[in-house]
């Protein structure tokens, strides 16, 4: 099972931040992303939001109460939605 801090990193390295990119974003320093990714502090609830919207991810996959990713749509039209929910059928079909 994935941790908190090993998922952590794994968003930031998808998103190419650095450590430093990503504190900036959240309005912390530096070495409280590392903490985090080591598992040596936890993030306050608020910290947590914050990750959730950079990473345009559910709290809840932060937290590893929910396996799948998601995804925000918002911002696409509707037939944009109906292609990305396509694709994602066609590809969870080819890799299941």
């Amino acid at each position: 099972m994935v941790n908190f801090g090993e998922r952590l990193k794994r968003l930031r390295l998808q998103e190419k931040l650095t450590q430093q990119q990503l504190a900036d974003r959240l309005g912390i320093t530096k070495s409280v992303v590392s903490y985090y990714e080591l598992q040596e502090r936890s993030p306050s609830p608020e910290i947590i939001i914050k990750l959730a919207s950079v990473f345009h991810v559910s709290a809840d996959y932060l937290l590893g109460l929910e396996r799948g990713e998601t995804i925000s749509l918002s911002g696409l039209d509707e037939d944009d939605v109906k292609l990305v929910k396509q694709l994602v059928t066609h590809l969870q079909k080819r890799n299941g």
